[in-house]
């Protein structure tokens, strides 16, 4: 990144430009074959409906949805999933971590996951979940955040373009128990 450029880490709320914009981060991700639960080609509409209802969401305090701003751009996202089960209150799930194509290996990724485990453990969980894909997935990239790989489940998705992917299963504790 620029260093004459500024990162700044907000929590989203649902508005039109702010959905808009997540829904651009969600088709480019897609159509460069991330695989964050959809299918190329992804029709603008389906993703800004899929974020109305997730910032809806985070507007009910089940989830945080993050977002990387560079000089007021939106150029990356994380949610951070706080709705989990009674019996995992201590748990939170990080999930959508996508980064612009042209902002990747910038930092901005860190950064975003970096504030999603500090609330996560400033909201008492002590326990974060994740999963990605086998094949081009960021394994690496959450191993080095110090998240273990707990195993592979085969044939789990489909991959954007088609065919069958497996998912890695993560775990890292954030706090004590």
């Amino acid at each position: 990144m620029d260093a004459t450029k500024t990162l700044d880490i907000v929590a989203l709320r649902s508005a039109p430009q702010v959905i808009s914009a997540l829904s651009e981060i969600l088709v480019e991700t897609v159509a460069h074959g991330g695989s964050v639960s959809f299918m190329h080609p992804l029709a603008p509409d389906v993703a800004s409906a899929f974020w109305t209802k997730s910032l809806a969401a985070a507007d009910a305090g089940g989830r945080v949805v993050l977002g990387a701003l560079i000089d007021g751009e939106l150029v990356g996202t994380v949610t951070l999933h706080l709705d989990c089960p009674p019996n995992q209150p201590h748990r939170g799930e990080i999930a959508k971590m996508m980064t612009r194509v042209s902002q990747r290996g910038r930092g901005v990724a860190r950064t975003l996951m970096l504030e999603a485990e500090r609330i996560a453990r400033e909201r008492g969980r002590t326990l974060l979940t994740l999963d990605t894909a086998v094949e081009e997935g960021a394994g690496p990239f959450y191993e080095k955040l110090g998240f273990t790989r707990a195993g592979i489940i085969p044939d789990y998705a489909l991959k954007p373009y088609g065919g069958l992917c497996g998912t890695i299963i993560y775990w890292k504790r954030i706090g004590a128990l």
